[in-house]
């Protein structure tokens, strides 16, 4: 049997990719997990009595249902939840490794306190009250609004506890890391009039245009995506993928179509234009759901002909006909956006594209498509009554611009904060609280990140681990790890379904750590006033039963509570198709200067959210993404043969950037368009514990932020520049 080139490297990056789905990985570890490997830290159980406790993983935004076993009061292993909505019995690699996390010397065991730049324990009674005392300070000065708070979802009761702990002291500053869901939240208010969630009817689709999105990556919840994908190969389903680089799930794809970086938008109003061309359009969903067709189509017609598109991407219009024909003949088509895990948000443009082509297919709030669900709050607490000093703080401008008249519809914006701290000759915000998030980590442009830490008087973190963010803090309040406590878990990444999980401890807390949701109330009875009042709870327990409700029973017994989305969960509004310009976003970086592009790319077996890897999980990283402590990225073979490269496969280099440089290892890959650069994310710790800091770098120390103009969200999708040579 005879391969040529593409179909050889079809069948190598996707067998690596069909590993990663089936249970090999899985197996690998399954057997690390009962101790096949002695790290230093790891605990030999005793023997004892078996027992399975059901819990919630919250390692990720997946909301899967787990299973920990244990020998005696030792938890030993972890498996996926059987019968849980959202990953029924299966788990990601990360969710598998997760007891070392709960074991890793990385732990904070106890309050601790900045003094003269070095760490001391302290007791929990003296670290709130030496931050209240501050917090009540800045209140007699009228300063409430300089509080902030960075938390890694608004999601479930501890969000809303500090939201709540920030509104009744009186900061409009609560913020959350923003993801595509953000992006997905703010098109439907553009494009549709609506407040709402975007999810994708996966598993019914039978044609999938994929844009950039890492679907076998960890796109949103990893092991519901597993499942859809076993879904569309049992029906046949057809999967495209548009990306610059042959990702995983463009090696599993029927077809790869290979784009220039950031020319999504571009590629999604050529094959718009093509659909209308060929009258291969929803007409129904046009003429009875819609408005500014006309203009859109004049726009399309214009701007994003054929030929003007193949400009722009590099895709000719015979594959542009062949996908306007094959949606044609879908029943169930649909498109998504987001790329990689989607944990960034992106340009508005191109996800305004993208559901215009779902416009275009007819399939909003239709079996296979997208759905615009009413989120549904569980948690009805009554508004905080608010004394004189927090309604003139509410009444002041937030301070990243979400809300303001620049941005009226953006929620959060962190990455616009680093900006305005910098800029101002004292920092407008005084106190800034970090939960379930790592922006000294995570957030782009990480020097600036630093630098603003740097100006915050006081920054008190409520990480279980020695994180680049609670090794910057002034305090740290460790939070029991999710296999220590209580606390709901709410999911979103099954459409069909509202699912609430119920984390519970597996074990009794091992270190001196405190229930965040326990240190707001303990921070708010010490201010006292409205403050106090507002949380009329004697601890998080009693807070979460009652928030509950009747679901508690189900939930304690059950281990989740579920429901399927009504028609009356699902919105939709008249559908708005734009006739304005859809503009790029620009790269930052001299082309000259910078001849190359460098694009970031997740893998499942890196964590690059608030939690670090595991030892285990970077130990199943191949050497094509860490080689030893170096960092490997990807460039085509013609780039390295250049000129001024003359690299070739295992070479190490200097990747630079206008924000830095890192050094890297060269792996030559033909499955990369030539000029471009391929980074993962996920590693460059410079915290959490010798099996991870010092392991390559942070691409986010290298690729810095670009600011949407539609919306404010961090639009970047990848910096111009170069590799230098290190001398043998």
């Amino acid at each position: 049997m005879k391969i040529d080139r593409r179909s050889f490297l079809s069948f190598v990056v996707g067998g690596a990719a069909g590993t990663a789905l089936t249970p090999l990985p899985w197996k690998l570890t399954d057997d690390l997990s009962i101790w096949t490997q002695m790290w230093p830290w790891t605990p030999v159980p005793a023997d004892g009595e078996i027992t399975y406790e059901n819990s919630a993983c919250s390692l990720c935004p997946g909301g899967c249902g787990i299973s920990v076993r244990k020998v005696g009061d030792r938890a030993v292993k972890i498996e996926g939840m059987k019968g849980h909505p959202v990953n029924d019995g299966a788990a990601c690699i990360l969710g598998l490794a997760g007891l070392q996390l709960l074991y890793s010397p990385a732990r904070v065991t106890s309050p601790m306190k900045k003094e003269d730049g070095k760490w001391k324990k302290v007791s929990w009674d003296e670290a709130v009250e030496e931050i209240t005392e501050k917090l009540s300070e800045l209140r007699t000065e009228g300063k409430s609004q300089t509080m902030a708070c960075i938390a890694g979802t608004d999601q479930g009761t501890v969000p809303r506890l500090l939201r709540r702990f920030l509104t009744a002291y009186g900061s409009p500053n609560f913020m959350t890391v923003p993801s595509a869901r953000d992006a997905h939240a703010l098109t439907l208010k553009q494009m549709q009039g609506i407040d709402a969630s975007l999810g994708f009817d996966a598993e019914n689709a039978d044609f999938v245009l994929s844009f950039g999105s890492g679907l076998v990556e960890g796109w949103g919840s990893p092991v519901s995506m597993f499942r859809a994908n076993s879904a569309w190969q049992d029906k046949k389903a057809k999967l495209i993928q548009i990306e610059p680089s042959l990702s995983k799930t463009g090696a599993k794809a029927d077809q790869w179509i290979a784009i220039k970086p950031g020319t999504e938008t571009a590629f999604a109003l050529g094959l718009a234009n093509m659909l209308i061309t060929m009258s291969l359009h929803s007409k129904d969903f046009v003429e009875n759901n819609s408005e500014g067709f006309e203009g859109f189509k004049k726009l399309v017609s214009e701007s994003y002909t054929p030929a003007k598109v193949k400009k722009i991407t590099g895709v000719d219009e015979k594959t542009l006909k062949m996908l306007a024909k094959s949606i044609g003949k879908a029943l169930t088509p649909v498109a998504v956006c987001g790329k990689g895990q989607g944990k960034t948000p992106g340009s508005l443009n191109e996800f305004a594209a993208v559901h215009a082509l779902n416009a275009l297919m007819g399939n909003i709030n239709q079996k296979g498509g997208v759905w615009a669900v009413s989120e549904t709050d569980y948690i009805g607490w009554e508004e905080p009554e608010l004394d004189e000093i927090a309604q003139k703080g509410m009444a002041a401008p937030r301070t990243d611009g979400a809300g303001t008249e620049a941005y009226p519809n953006a929620k959060s914006l962190p990455t616009r904060l680093p900006a305005v701290i910098n800029a101002a000759e004292t920092s407008p915000v005084e106190v800034l609280l970090i939960s379930g998030e790592n922006p000294c980590y995570t957030l782009p442009g990480t020097a600036a990140v630093k630098k603003a830490f740097d100006k915050i008087p006081l920054k008190i973190s409520f990480s279980s681990y020695m994180d680049e963010s609670a090794a910057a803090a002034d305090f740290i309040l460790p939070n029991h790890t999710c296999f220590e406590r209580y606390e709901d878990v709410p999911a979103s990444a099954d459409p069909a379904k509202s699912v609430i999980t119920l984390s519970k401890p597996v074990t009794e807390p091992l270190h001196d750590t405190k229930h965040t949701g326990d240190v707001v109330l303990m921070m708010a009875k010490a201010l006292g006033g409205k403050v106090a009042e507002a949380f009329p709870w004697d601890s998080y327990q009693a807070c979460l039963e009652e928030t509950m409700g009747d679901k508690w029973e189900t939930l304690t017994e059950e281990g989740f509570a579920a429901s399927d989305i009504t028609a009356e969960s699902l919105v939709s509004g008249k559908f708005k198709f734009f006739d304005k310009e859809y503009k790029a976003v620009a790269i930052e970086g001299d082309e000259k200067k910078y001849p190359l592009i460098i694009i970031p790319y997740d893998s499942m077996r890196l964590a690059s959210g608030f939690i670090g890897n595991p030892p285990f999980l970077t130990k199943t990283a191949p050497d094509t993404v860490l080689r030893g402590n170096d960092i490997v990225v990807q460039i085509n073979p013609e780039t390295a043969r250049s000129r001024f490269l003359f690299l070739n496969d295992g070479d190490n280099a200097f990747l630079s950037t206008p924000l830095g440089k890192a050094k890297v290892r060269v792996h030559l890959f033909e499955g990369i368009a030539p000029g471009v650069v391929a980074m993962p994310r996920g590693l460059g710790h410079t915290a959490y514990d010798d099996y991870l800091a010092g392991k390559g770098a942070n691409v986010n120390d290298i690729v810095g932020p670009v600011e949407d103009p539609e919306s404010g969200l961090d639009a970047a999708w990848g910096i111009r520049a170069r590799l230098i040579n290190v001398p043998v």
